[in-house]
């Protein structure tokens, strides 16, 4: 077990040094302004299937968040439209140098979220994604003690048992 952890540490290290080397340049404001218009498009589209409506409502669930994507919307395109200008005119756009290494270190603490989340959902049992949490940061995190796993795990199942059989929260 040792060997093949070493093993995994040392193919996590050189791919971070080789990601360490990579950086990526964007244009911050281009950039921000079409995928927030994507974004808020996305939540136009799917709204009608997350927000019921009724039809005795004066004003229903979906008027604001219509109303702040649609106000989201209006800003990204004068946004992209400034950039678009400065392209134009050849003015200099702001941008921003990105070290690979620094964002998928931030992704794979976000998929460890994401996935923590989908198995408290899916397996309806908020200990699964609480034990899966705590393993994948501790993994993530290079700890080597077994005893950390062990306390971690413990506390995670004694927390929601507390909360499950104790004070009857269902989560």
């Amino acid at each position: 077990m040792k060997h093949w952890v070493s093993q995994f540490n040392a193919r996590m290290d050189r791919w971070g040094e080789r990601l360490s080397q990579k950086e990526l340049r964007i244009p911050v404001d281009l950039t921000v302004g079409i995928l927030f218009f994507l974004f808020a498009l996305a939540i136009l589209l799917v709204m009608p299937q997350q927000v019921a409506i009724s039809e005795k409502d004066a004003v229903n669930g979906r008027a604001f968040p219509t109303l702040l994507m649609v106000v989201m919307m209006i800003c990204c395109v004068m946004l992209v439209g400034k950039e678009l200008y400065k392209i134009v005119t050849k003015q200099p756009l702001n941008w921003k140098t990105i070290n690979l290494q620094t964002e998928l270190k931030a992704l794979v603490i976000l998929a460890i979220l994401v996935v923590t989340y989908l198995l408290c959902r899916f397996t309806d049992l908020f200990v699964v994604g609480a034990v899966f949490c705590c393993l994948g940061f501790l993994v993530y995190f290079r700890c080597k003690k077994p005893s950390y796993y062990v306390i971690t795990i413990t506390i995670a199942v004694v927390i929601w048992a507390a909360f499950r059989f104790a004070l009857h929260v269902e989560f």
